[in-house]
């Protein structure tokens, strides 16, 4: 039997609370991950509301059949975020989403359990996939991808200084054998960081470059941002939780471009808000999580919630 890791749920009411506004509402949990904000979403809905899940890891597609097969408000489909507008066309209801969450944090069952790969604090095979169905894992990648390349993602994805020694480091570690657990890139990227920060581990940034490229992340953020302005009903919502700085800029510079509306326009002749094609409102400030959630979840220290609201 598998092993079973906990998981907390990161701003939960915050969340919920800004995304809920009609309880017959047709509502998208774009990262079900074991289904903390899925279950209190349920909480706030009548008989009429829906939620629609998504979620590219089969354990957590296994996971939401247990906990949720028999709830008829709910269902949940294996894939990324990234085809939101076709899971939501399949459901018939493209233009009349009320709410679409988006929790773009790795749950804790996939970083702690080192089968997955994503962790240095315990050994496991190198894979780092979210969906391990399919794909290219961490191993495949480090092993076979050129020196620069490696080096380029570590930097831009890890914004990692020192990347260029760690892809020497490792392409010249993988010529004596390939590169096939955590442990052993760990131990690798260390060596090559010549200044460990304080608390920090010598390989989190490199860690986290590599595994945003296995699974795409910012190109999936991006896509589902830009697909979510199509499926959102007017007055739909949409709620973001990001947990490092490259996931919350994109979202930042999506909410302000569709607030800010058009900027080509002629200069010099008079302009209504029709005319700007303002797509979103703000929802507000960017939340944090409490110290309270913090002391309680070190994992919640980075997150930030930002909201949008459809306009036209």
């Amino acid at each position: 039997m598998p092993q079973a890791f906990s998981h907390t749920t990161v701003l939960l009411e915050e969340a919920v609370t800004s995304l809920v506004t009609n309880p017959s509402g047709f509502y998208v949990d774009g990262t079900f991950g074991r289904g903390g904000h899925s279950e209190r979403i349920l909480r706030e809905l009548d008989d009429q509301g829906h939620i629609l899940a998504i979620d590219k890891d089969p354990q957590a597609i296994a996971h939401a059949g247990e906990r949720f097969g028999d709830e008829p408000r709910f269902s949940i489909c294996h894939g990324s975020f990234a085809e939101l507008d076709r899971f939501v066309a399949d459901a018939g209801m493209t233009g009349k989403v009320d709410g679409i969450l988006l929790d773009l944090g790795v749950s804790s069952p996939q970083l702690d359990d080192p089968e997955r790969g994503f962790s240095f604090l315990n050994d496991g095979p190198l894979d780092m996939r979210m969906d391990t169905s399919s794909g290219e894992s961490a191993a495949d990648w480090i092993n076979r991808a050129p020196e620069a390349e490696i080096a380029d993602v570590i930097y831009h994805y890890g914004e990692e200084r020192f990347s260029r020694r760690m892809a020497k480091a490792i392409v010249a570690a993988r010529e004596e054998e390939p590169i096939t657990t955590t442990a052993r890139l760990a131990k690798i990227i260390a060596e090559a960081n010549p200044r460990w920060e304080k608390g920090k581990n010598p390989a989190t940034r490199a860690f986290q470059g590599i595994r945003i490229h296995i699974n795409r992340e910012l190109e999936d953020v991006e896509q589902v941002l830009e697909k979510s302005l199509d499926v959102l009903a007017v007055g739909g919502r949409l709620v973001v939780i990001s947990f490092h700085s490259l996931e919350d800029r994109l979202v930042k510079r999506f909410i302000r471009k569709y607030v800010k509306g058009d900027e080509h326009l002629p200069p010099g002749i008079p302009v209504t808000d029709e005319m700007l094609n303002q797509r979103l409102s703000s929802g507000g400030k960017a939340v944090k999580a409490s110290k309270d959630e913090v002391a309680a979840n070190p994992r919640a220290r980075s997150a930030v919630m930002r909201v949008a609201v459809k306009k036209a």
